[in-house]
């Protein structure tokens, strides 16, 4: 089967206009994650898929592969499903922009369990949670999964509830800070990672679907899936990867690039 791997780049951020161009150790970010994701064994094809012509210019000129898309999307998904219609190919992988640190393994890990399985029509990535902040976080999306890995929802709010460990702490004004990374682990939940696999027809039948009602709740595009029962296989990872959403996570990129490249 072949495999395409998508890079949305939008110039036009609200907390960070024009961060794919930000430079990162002489190279702008959406570069780096243009490398990594060619660096993926199981990846035939990497397109960046753009509505700028700075960021056209500039991926051309490090003889990336681009795309020239609608300005008019509202998603990542919607512009990679543009892409879909025009380049052959039998999945896609959405790998988001602003990932400069993203796992080629990774992304072989979401390619490989849509290759092997015919009833998955959806894959992403999630890894255990390794701080209580994150749990109670709501920028850090949650994921349950059935015992067979597919996704049974996603949600910013802390979950599954713990009715246990409610009824012995109902009495603080917020009975979460009771919660223990121990616990939170042995409840199965875990962090969901932003990359998404997508069999080619899915993506073009998501992209047609109108936005949820669980989905504008929680401002979660996935849960438009799962709404209209599509299976989403989760795979369990320990590649970690870091989105630069604002300056003050380029920063932190910077110094997370310096020691993992150095």
């Amino acid at each position: 089967m072949k495999v395409t791997v998508v890079i949305p780049a939008r110039y036009a951020s609200t907390r960070f206009p024009g961060k794919p161009l930000v430079l990162i150790s002489g190279k702008p970010m959406v570069q780096h994650v243009y490398e990594r994701a060619s660096q993926a064994t199981l990846v035939d094809d990497v397109f960046i898929a753009t509505e700028d012509n700075r960021i056209e210019e500039a991926v051309r000129s490090f003889g990336g592969r681009v795309v020239m898309t609608s300005s008019r999307h509202q998603s990542g998904t919607d512009r990679m499903s543009e892409v879909a219609q025009n380049v052959s190919s039998d999945i896609f992988i959405n790998v988001q922009g602003d990932e400069p640190l993203i796992s080629p393994a990774l992304i072989d890990q979401v390619a490989s369990v849509l290759i092997n399985s015919e009833l998955a029509k959806m894959s992403t990535a999630q890894i255990s949670f390794k701080t209580k902040e994150d749990f109670l976080n709501p920028n850090v999306v949650k994921v349950l999964c059935d015992q067979e890995g597919t996704a049974l929802y996603f949600s910013r709010s802390p979950i599954p509830f713990q009715r246990k460990t409610w009824r012995e702490n109902s009495q603080w004004p917020n009975f979460y800070e009771a919660h223990s990374l121990e616990k939170i682990q042995q409840s199965g939940v875990h962090k969901h990672l932003g990359i998404y696999g997508f069999k080619r027809e899915t993506l073009l039948d998501f992209s047609r679907w109108m936005p949820t009602a669980l989905e504008k709740e929680e401002e979660l595009e996935q849960l438009r899936a799962l709404e209209h029962g599509i299976r989403i296989k989760v795979v369990t990872t320990q590649h970690e990867s870091w989105a630069v959403d604002t300056p003050d996570d380029l920063k932190k990129i910077n110094e997370l690039f310096s020691s993992k490249t150095s």
